[in-house]
């Protein structure tokens, strides 16, 4: 996230990792592309895995919150 006054980065997140997941499977993140993130009621959501040509897969949705 950058900030809008001076875009200076306010946070970020690697998604290129192994996730808990609330089902119990295993859960890996990877490349973010395709369809962008979505914000709803308050929420962040991102897709994190694109298994296209020189992409990291993976298969997790990722739900971000402010606190």
């Amino acid at each position: 996230a950058y900030a809008a006054a001076d875009g200076k980065v306010i946070w970020d997140y690697n998604t290129a990792q192994k996730f808990d997941t609330v089902n119990k499977l295993p859960g890996n993140g990877g490349a973010i592309d395709g369809g962008g993130p979505a914000i709803v009621g308050g929420m962040l959501f991102v897709n994190s895995g694109y298994n296209a040509v020189f992409s990291m897969p993976g298969n997790v949705l990722l739900a971000f919150s402010p606190e």
